[in-house]
């Protein structure tokens, strides 16, 4: 048996089949070391056609042709598919293989056998595939090795970089361990490897090659995460050969070594997802009342937040695409991290069922609060690109509250979570303040109230017919003049209009509704109307 998984063509000619046949090497005997995967025997001219490349050929030499030219063109084409070996029995057909063969042979690096003696192809045959299959389950027994130290390893408080250091000297080369889109999560280096290969250089350099063309000697095995398709692979173990060669044996340890970190990892996983619910949980009692201020401190330090003697920032952020089973783990995960360069105390979990995120940020003074809040909404954002969840239908909404104590957390967390519910539709912003939202988050709770959907559409009805039937729209035009507060210089340049053509838009909308832009009351019942129609239900027929 070897290391590719079959046996030799030396070991195969010393099993009992073939050495009864008093075997004799004629051409390439230093070749012998030459793997044989299967054994075939045939006597047809176009055997070549039907071999796939690592057979030990067996035949009479029926096939082999009368003329020379015949001869030399049956051991190229053999040659060319790559087979192990031709052993042709020495009987009617050749009483002694022919030059032209021998030199064909020696010329095109294939080792040439002839037996002297009648054996039994099918005797061969069977005990030369027994050998390749007990070598075979030899590389099995050499890989489960791997797989039985990398298990006693986690029993004995290993981690990752334990299992892989294993996998690592095991191959003789560097291991890596990366996410599904290629970023590194650990490297591990072989103890018999080449002392001066650093392996995150190793990294650098295979980076840019995959990326170029995939190298023959590196081996990639898929970390599985559960479920079906493209993200049911949570990591991807890398071998790359640049100690020694990579061979089957070292896939098959690799394999098995990838079942076990799938498992460390659903753990780690399931650990993490449940700590960060129960943190969770924790700040949605806390909004709601259910645990005191008094009691709060206490239960937030179990949980690992120490906040200093300065106020608390609360903050929440909401992703209306990500359900109760999405990937909160990585979310939470990618997010602490990205927190960790705050530089402040946080205490994070998630919501998964209202699809929430909050949070506790201690400041050192309540002038922080802006600057603290633009750079918890980077990390936050920046979070769910890492966790894949930035292609959403809808942008994340995070809402900051009021700053204050652990009595102004907890009513400060409340409002900031209703209010990124009601944040739903508005205009896409780094982050939102909670008290500059007031109005939305009231025109929200009453979204189910008829009566404001009667409001609405009393107040801007005739519009959205208009816009329904007509072009161009005048909805859009009444939103930025009113954003502009009626000034109409800066709602041209925005709309990208003339200011005759606004003044006839503008013209046209006080007809539809019958009122008069310029009149406060007017102004301010608009703003009610456009802002409300994002939570109005529509009315009755």
């Amino acid at each position: 048996m070897d290391d590719q998984g079959g046996i030799t063509v030396q070991r195969a000619l010393e099993l009992p089949g073939l050495r009864s046949g008093l075997p004799e090497v004629v051409a390439c005997a230093d070749r012998l070391g030459r793997t044989v995967r299967w054994v075939h025997a045939g006597e047809v001219p176009n055997i070549a056609s039907l071999l796939k490349g690592g057979e030990l050929l067996l035949t009479t030499g029926l096939g082999l042709g009368t003329r020379p030219a015949e001869q030399r063109a049956f051991v190229r084409r053999l040659a060319d598919r790559g087979i192990a070996a031709l052993v042709v029995e020495l009987g009617p057909r050749f009483t002694r293989l022919p030059a032209t063969l021998v030199e064909t042979a020696r010329a095109a690096g294939l080792p040439l056998v002839q037996l002297h003696r009648e054996v039994p192809f099918v005797a061969v045959t069977e005990e030369v595939h027994t050998e390749i299959v007990n070598g075979h389950y030899a590389l099995l027994q050499r890989a489960e090795e791997v797989h039985r130290r990398c298990t006693q390893a986690l029993l004995g408080g290993g981690g990752i970089p334990q299992v892989l250091r294993i996998l690592a000297d095991f191959t003789g080369n560097p291991v890596f361990l990366e996410t599904p889109d290629g970023q590194l999560l650990y490297a591990a280096a072989s103890s018999a490897g080449d002392p001066g290969a650093d392996p995150l250089q190793v990294w650098e350099g295979l980076r840019g090659q995959r990326e170029a063309e995939p190298s023959a000697n590196t081996v990639v095995v898929d970390v599985p995460g559960g479920g079906h398709g493209t993200g049911s692979v949570r990591a991807r173990v890398v071998l790359v050969g640049v100690s020694a060669p990579l061979l089957p044996v070292h896939r098959m340890a690799a394999e098995r070594t990838a079942g076990v970190l799938a498992v460390v990892l659903m753990q780690a996983r399931q650990e993490e997802e449940l700590a960060a619910r129960g943190r969770g949980d924790f700040l949605t009692d806390l909004a709601e009342g259910r645990i005191s201020a008094e009691d709060a401190p206490g239960q937030a330090r179990v949980l690992g937040f120490k906040p200093g003697s300065g106020p608390l920032l609360p903050v929440v952020m909401r992703l209306s695409d990500l359900g109760p089973s999405g990937n909160w783990a990585v979310l939470a995960r990618a997010v602490l991290e990205e927190l960790s360069s705050v530089g402040v105390p946080v205490l994070l979990g998630v919501r998964p069922v209202e699809g929430r995120v909050p949070l506790l940020v201690s400041l050192r003074a309540e002038s922080e609060r802006t600057a603290v809040a633009d750079r918890v909404a980077s990390a936050l954002r920046a979070g769910v690109e890492r966790a894949g969840l930035d292609r959403a239908t809808a942008p994340p909404a995070v809402v900051v509250g009021v700053a204050g104590g652990w009595a102004a957390a907890s009513s400060g967390l409340r409002h900031a979570a209703e209010t990124a519910t009601a944040a739903h539709g508005l205009p896409a912003r780094p982050w939102y303040d909670a008290r500059r939202l007031d109005i939305d988050l009231l025109l929200w709770r009453l979204r189910e109230h008829p009566d404001l959907a009667a409001f609405v559409d009393r107040a801007i009805g005739p519009l959205r017919a208009h816009d329904a039937a007509s072009r161009p729209p005048l909805l859009p035009t009444l939103e930025t003049y009113l954003a502009h507060a009626g000034r109409k210089a800066e709602t041209a340049r925005e709309l990208h209009l003339n200011r005759q053509t606004l003044y006839n838009r503008l013209a046209r909308i006080s007809e539809l509704l019958g009122t008069d832009l310029d009149d406060p009351e007017t102004v301010l019942s608009l703003s009610l109307a456009l802002r409300a129609r994002r939570h109005a239900s529509p009315p009755p027929p």
